[in-house]
């Protein structure tokens, strides 16, 4: 067999554009993933047993659901309602729903750990529920869990591949077009399993540099 990449190369910008909605994917889900999964992971430990019932539900449903049904369901339950939203958009509305899940988990699992003394110190000094979340435990709790959440957000970057199902034009939808164009798949998943290699380790590295200066802790033991 007689490897030929000469297609692909003359079809970078397509590759390109791939890679790029892919890096869209993943930032916009991970930056509303986390942000929704840290409100989530609050309310899961909130004392309204209501609240923390409806937060334990929705974690449970979407845990124990294939992500690749979750979007179909997302994107054709849209439909139904009458919103035509642009494929990537509800794309990254079903991988939010998705990451919100696990990465509460996560995060109360951080929350756990804070020592009942900081919570009583916080009752001490008068602060808020919301306030000794802000003031005393998110940051360690975060802190803790960094190297977990880290994990997760590279999963959910490897998961955006299941999106071609809904034609969203990233990285494996272009490949999908470029090897029935080409009649070259293994050149073409090659390329393609390279270019994931390298998002999966850019993505690391940003995730240890962004830890590396805001938790301390962490910077203390790489040092």
């Amino acid at each position: 067999m007689e490897l030929n990449f000469s297609y692909l190369l003359r079809n970078w910008e397509l590759i390109a554009h791939g890679v790029l909605i892919t890096v869209v994917l993943s930032v916009s889900s991970i930056a509303t993933g986390f942000a929704l999964g840290t409100l989530m992971a609050i309310a899961r430990r909130s004392k309204s047993l209501l609240l923390s019932r409806l937060a334990g539900l929705y974690v449970e449903v979407i845990r124990n659901t294939p992500l690749l049904i979750q979007l179909f369901l997302t994107f054709f339950g849209l439909s139904m309602l009458g919103l035509r939203l642009p494929a990537v958009l509800v794309a990254v509305l079903a991988m939010t729903v998705n990451t919100v899940a696990y990465t509460s988990e996560i995060i109360r699992a951080g929350f756990d750990s804070i020592r009942p003394g900081q919570w009583e110190a916080a009752d001490a000094l008068g602060l808020s529920r919301a306030q000794a979340y802000w003031h005393v435990a998110l940051l360690p709790a975060i802190e803790r869990v960094y190297p977990s959440l880290s994990s997760q957000f590279v999963l959910l970057m490897l998961a955006t591949s299941i999106t071609s199902q809904i034609s969203v034009e990233e990285l494996t939808a272009v490949a999908n077009f470029l090897q029935a164009q080409s009649y070259r798949p293994f050149e073409t998943y090659i390329v393609t399993a390279l270019l994931y290699l390298v998002l999966s380790l850019a993505l690391r590295l940003l995730l240890w540099a962004v830890g590396r200066a805001v938790f301390p802790h962490l910077r203390g033991a790489a040092t």
